[in-house]
């Protein structure tokens, strides 16, 4: 798989990828930049190269959680595939990184003469639906620990790395949970030599280990790409 690319487009035939690139610009996403806001019209779809994004929601004025992240395996703005602008929830860049922009416009010119973007599209999005749905029980039904764990090899899977530079607080804000909780149960995975914690940066020593203390939600995430996107299943 080439590295300076989205896996997304990689299912693409060869002369449809090179059409939709060619629609397309290069741009670098920054930790903490918002691609979209709630209800804001979306004026680009972004297909990332590297790094990841949160999509988060919020209701009734308590603090956004996130609902599902997006890395090279994917895309950002999958209503613009459905014909809708306003964007359904937040979009903020967890971890630097470069990605595909293709104008709103362009991808509706590509989904009308595009069939295996749309196909593809399609059954991303049956995806990114199962993962919301998944994400929704895990909140309510899974403990912390668990969570954390498979939020963790999520998040490194979508960056492509061993280390991800994060806060405790910061965590609990996106898994909706007190920052004591993440806290205690990152000093138990330290403490059982699963991952180093220092100055912000979290290092999995041993991923074997953090997938055993995982919540189902992981594996079953994997599954379901494997199944219908096979070529974008996170690593």
């Amino acid at each position: 798989m080439p590295l300076n690319t989205n896996d997304l487009l990689e299912l693409l035939p060869r002369a449809d990828r090179q059409r939709l690139l060619a629609a397309c610009q290069q741009v670098e996403l920054r930790r903490s930049q918002p691609l979209y806001v709630r209800g804001h019209r979306v004026g680009h779809a972004y297909f990332p190269i590297e790094g990841a994004i949160s999509l988060l929601t919020q209701l009734d004025g308590h603090p956004a959680m996130q609902v599902g992240m997006v890395g090279r395996e994917g895309m950002v703005g999958i209503q613009l595939a459905l014909g809708v602008r306003p964007a359904p929830m937040q979009a903020l860049v967890l971890g630097d990184g470069m990605a595909w922009r293709m104008d709103a416009a362009a991808m509706r010119r590509e989904l009308v003469h595009g069939t295996a973007l749309r196909r593809c599209l399609n059954r991303y999005i049956s995806v990114c639906l199962t993962e919301f749905a998944t994400a929704a029980g895990c909140q309510r039904f899974h403990a912390l620990a668990p969570r954390l764990a498979s939020w963790l090899l999520m998040s490194l899977d979508r960056l492509g790395s061993r280390e991800l530079e994060m806060t405790h607080e910061l965590i609990a804000h996106l898994l909706g949970v007190r920052r004591e909780g993440v806290t205690e149960s990152a000093l138990r995975f330290q403490a059982d030599g699963l991952i180093r914690y220092a100055r912000g940066r979290i290092a999995v020593l041993d991923r074997g280990g953090l997938e055993a203390r995982s919540c189902v939600c992981y594996a079953a995430s994997k599954r379901e790409y494997q199944r219908l996107l096979p070529v974008t299943a996170p690593a």
